[in-house]
């Protein structure tokens, strides 16, 4: 297939004035992934284009946007922005199965295809080797994919698809930033959200944990390298490598971030629903896109939270954008993105601010009352009011339960059960960290006390993803939600949670609490604190609750959702985005050496024949519930036969 340029097709395309995407420019249509066919789907293209929206800011679905009111306008009087846009969809659009899967990105990057497709990066983000495509499960499904940018904090750049939006020239504002280097370099150097203003205005202090005092000890201080750019000298005793500097400035020139919303919402629209030679997922006059899912991981996950709970699924002529939502590990967390100089990358950690603008309520989809903010809220609040709510399915880590709040999905402000909407599904996928490659191995790391957890959540994925469409098509409910709760026993106050005779697997507590605090003076003063709950352990140190994958159904180790931070880091503290795994001692006798109250392999599976037995059971357990595709349950039976055949030396 010839490359499509920008200069011979749809060169400066308008749309009608009505529209919210005013001009959509393909600049490139080539072959996916070397011509690969997948299955009756065929091959696949990608195309690359830039969509410019112009948004009306006396449109009420517009007013929520930060700063709408005093942005720059065109001679319409509306508010441009401009998309970076890439697709993926079948070669032959007619072998397309009708959804648009909206993979919002990550600080630029495109995570659907790690996930769902087990493709590895940087491939993910390229499409163009055949290997690229990994298992090829979204592209066999004949899915069609879009990913398009929204955060105007960011460049555009190959691999990384940005917004470009209008800036408020000439105002300015404090900004306040945490920084966490897990290194003991002096000076160290740090990039800014913001350009400074006034660059004699910069401030340091520093405190081993956010619950200490900040301090400015001798030899601590901070000097201006570029526009962005400061350079920290750290003092010489007295703090480790986790010791958190707190950056404070006068930032200039801030961006519409906001517009970010609007860009997904119009776009995704445009591409779903408009038949015209402009979109390039239409045919023949026609759209081919009939349902569309929103997905996002973290960052993107926690953005689809805020795009609900802001009212952008109600199109601008009143029409359901996502007919699906899917936030993957985003927690009880929302983002500070809709604010004068926000800070959209940033996500607070353990031992981190615990009331940053990504952590206010509302937490979960039910519309609560809340003490703290003297507020009534819930996600799902706005589009209960217009009838544009999605099927929502929110999936999480078990990582998120103990640094994100997890629980505060499922528990009210005050901390008792709360049962979620019946268009609301929520899964926990037990023993995984935040987010694990695939073809992540267990390794050790100097910052971590104990082995990196290497499990990765692709296969409930897939299921889950399936799952959705059968929800939004057929009407066939999914699967139950899969959490902890406090109604069932297995979500718990942090003491205790986790049996403390493990040898290897220390436990004291360790977890992220919520807070309330006025941001509007400095330092923050705290008002008060969410009771947070964190998942109850077995006797193996291994959740109860949540979706067990196999490696929990059928164990040779302990995986866990936390790693504490080793001695020299942090210690005493939660590593960001991290789990842990601790392996089964081989034999009786090692454990009973070891004083491990785990039984060992030998105790659990009689042989390898055993052991492939109960991973064969177990997998077609899950393919019952709907928690596996069967696909995965073969997958799995082969890894469990080539692992006993590699112990053999065969």
């Amino acid at each position: 297939m010839r490359h499509l340029l920008l200069a011979s097709l749809l060169a400066g395309v308008a749309l009608p004035a009505a529209a919210q995407v005013i001009r959509f420019e393909v600049l490139e249509t080539v072959p996916a992934f070397e011509g690969r066919a997948f299955d009756a789907t065929g091959p696949y293209v990608r195309i690359t284009g830039r969509a410019t929206i112009a948004v009306d800011p006396a449109d009420p679905r517009n007013a929520v946007i930060a700063d709408i009111d005093r942005a720059p306008r065109n001679a319409a009087g509306r508010v441009e922005a401009v998309a970076d846009v890439v697709l993926l969809r079948p070669a032959d659009p007619a072998r397309g199965n009708g959804t648009l899967l909206v993979d919002v990105p990550n600080r630029g990057r495109k995570l659907a295809p790690q996930l769902f497709d087990d493709s590895a990066q940087p491939g993910a983000n390229r499409a163009t080797q055949a290997a690229d495509a990994g298992i090829g499960f979204l592209h066999r499904a004949g899915t069609s994919m879009a990913w398009i940018g929204w955060q105007a904090d960011i460049p555009s750049a190959p691999g990384q698809l940005a917004l470009a939006a209008p800036a408020l020239a000439g105002v300015t504002g404090p900004s306040r930033e945490e920084f966490l280097f897990d290194h003991t370099r002096s000076p160290a150097t740090a990039a800014l959200a913001w350009p400074m203003a006034d660059p004699a205005n910069l401030t340091v202090t520093v405190r081993a944990h956010w619950a200490d005092p900040r301090q400015t000890p001798p030899g601590l201080a901070i000097r201006a390298t570029g526009p962005q750019q400061v350079e920290i000298t750290r003092p010489a005793t007295g703090f480790d490598a986790a010791a958190l500097y707190e950056v404070t400035y006068t930032a200039r020139d801030p961006i519409v971030l906001g517009l970010g919303y609007a860009a997904t919402r119009d776009v995704a629209a445009f591409l779903r629903r408009e038949g015209g030679p402009q979109n390039p997922l239409a045919a023949a006059g026609r759209p081919t896109i009939h349902r569309a899912i929103g997905f996002g991981v973290s960052q993107s996950g926690r953005f689809l939270r805020d795009f609900l709970w802001m009212g952008f699924n109600e199109d601008t002529s009143g029409r359901v954008v996502f007919d699906g939502l899917m936030p993957h590990i985003a927690g009880a967390r929302r983002m500070a993105t809709n604010v004068r100089f926000g800070q959209a990358g940033r996500n607070a950690r353990h031992p981190q601010d615990p009331a940053w603008q990504a952590d206010l309520f509302p937490f979960t989809y039910v519309t609560l009352d809340d003490e703290l903010s003297g507020r009534r809220d819930g996600l799902m609040l706005r589009c209960r009011l217009n009838s544009t709510c999605p099927k929502v399915m929110q999936t999480d880590s078990e990582h998120e339960w103990w640094a994100s709040r997890g629980s505060l999905l499922v528990t009210d402000p005050a901390g008792n059960h709360l049962d979620l909407p019946a268009d609301v599904r929520a899964y926990m996928i037990a023993g995984t960290p935040h987010y694990a490659d695939p073809g992540e191995a267990m390794r050790r790391t100097p910052t971590m006390a104990l082995p990196v957890n290497p499990m990765h959540a692709g296969p409930p994925m897939r299921a889950l993803l399936t799952a959705m469409e059968a929800w939004i098509t057929e009407g066939t409910a999914p699967p139950a939600s899969r959490v902890p709760m406090r109604a069932h026993g297995t979500l718990v106050a942090p003491a205790g949670a986790v049996p403390a005779d493990i040898p290897g697997l220390p436990y004291a507590g360790l977890h992220a609490f919520a807070a309330f605090s006025d941001q509007a003076v400095f330092p923050p003063r705290e008002i008060g604190r969410y009771p947070v709950f964190v998942p109850l352990a077995d006797t193996d140190g291994m959740a109860v609750a949540g979706i067990r994958m196999l490696p929990l159904a059928v164990p040779r180790a302990t995986y866990t959702g936390w790693n504490p931070r080793a001695e020299g880091f942090g210690a005493g503290t939660l590593f960001p985005l991290q789990g842990a795994v601790a392996p089964f001692a081989a034999t009786r006798a090692a454990r009973e050496a070891a004083r491990d109250p785990r039984p060992s392999i030998e105790e659990r599976y009689a042989d390898n024949a055993a052991y492939i037995a109960a991973v064969r059971t177990a997998a077609a357990r899950m393919v019952a519930e709907r928690l596996l595709l069967p696909e995965d349950a073969t997958r799995a039976a082969d890894r469990a036969v080539a692992g006993s055949l590699a112990q053999l030396g065969q």
